[in-house]
């Protein structure tokens, strides 16, 4: 091809069309009618010098010619604060309530494991010497369990905390496809940690100082790592069980919402990072930091409840808005 005489000969339509482009908003009939053939025919030229002739200075410049064209066309989508204000009033809580039965199912089991664990680690002294030496289990109950929360600055722990929070979510919340075995996995290590760390200071007598420093920010966290689990375990069940719809059309809905309670939980671990850094180790008395605690809860779970459910009862089903979404054809019941 001479890439020359291609230009010239299609110069004057790509001027045109830039030209329409511009004026988009103030096209007559006509012009709109040249305008989309104008497009469509830069389009060819745009594949045909790609594949022929690839200078990129041409190339590069239709390119952005035909993509001014089609915005011109379709419109361009502006994301903004409406999709945000939609993802944290719609689809973040509509997918936390939808697979609410799965999350508090993960929450009963995840309770039940660590009391019977925690009983059964201070119940038994053996059991105890298998964790650790006498002085190990001495220095952790007298002095490392608490100093854990004030021997970093807060901000940093903060962060860290964060971080190490929100891979444990988001672990649950993308391997749950294996059939929600990996879910189940990181659910078994945090009940063996946190059932080990309750039965050795129930054993020394200092069940009060565990739950004094554990409930404010736990409450939320773990609420967090139950329902990124129970997103998880939905998922894996998709697998089996995808229902009326084909296998891949269910797996890319509720993965879509998945995907999207990764983001929502990251805020609420951002909370609960927060108050484990600043709240926990606080100079306040007890009954203070739990009820602090206690309100970020009882807040959670009243704006999943509300947003949820309304959205929920609207037809949602935690997915992105149906006009991101692909077309799907219809199938038979």
């Amino acid at each position: 091809m001479d890439l020359d005489a291609f230009v010239a000969a299609h110069r004057a339509e790509w001027d045109r069309l830039e030209q329409l482009a511009r004026r988009r908003g103030r096209l007559s009939g006509p012009e709109a009618d040249e305008l989309v053939a104008l497009y469509r025919a830069a389009s060819t030229h745009l594949s045909t010098l790609r594949s022929a002739a690839p200078d990129p200075a041409v190339v590069g410049r239709l390119s952005a010619l035909v993509a001014r064209a089609r915005t011109a066309i379709a419109g361009a989508h502006d994301p903004g604060w409406r999709d945000v204000a939609r993802f944290l009033t719609v689809s973040f809580p509509a997918a936390v309530y939808l697979s609410r039965r799965w999350w508090l199912g993960a929450a009963f089991a995840f309770v039940v494991v660590s009391v019977a664990i925690s009983w059964w680690v201070a119940a038994n002294p053996s059991v105890q010497a298998s964790i650790g030496a006498p002085e190990q289990i001495r220095q952790l109950v007298e002095h490392d369990f608490e100093n854990y929360y004030s021997e970093n600055p807060a901000g940093s722990f903060a962060a860290r905390v964060w971080v190490n929070n929100a891979w444990v979510a988001a672990a649950c919340l993308t391997l749950g496809v294996f059939l929600g075995i990996p879910v189940v996995y990181v659910l078994w290590m945090n009940v063996v940690n946190l059932a080990a760390s309750a039965g050795l200071m129930a054993a020394a007598g200092r069940l009060d100082i565990f739950f004094g420093l554990i409930t404010p920010h736990g409450l939320l966290e773990l609420t967090a790592v139950f329902v990124a689990a129970g997103a998880g375990l939905r998922l894996g069940w998709t697998v089996v069980d995808p229902g009326p719809r084909g296998r891949g059309e269910a797996l890319a809905e509720v993965g879509r919402a998945t995907i999207g309670m990764a983001v929502g939980l990251a805020g609420v671990l951002l909370v609960s990072g927060v108050i484990e850094a600043f709240v926990t180790p606080s100079g306040l008395p007890t009954w203070a930091r739990i009820a602090i605690g206690v309100a970020a809860e009882v807040l959670f779970i009243a704006y999943v409840w509300v947003y949820g459910r309304r959205a929920v009862l609207a037809g949602e089903v935690g997915d992105v808005d149906r006009t991101a979404r692909a077309d799907t054809l219809p199938v038979a019941g």
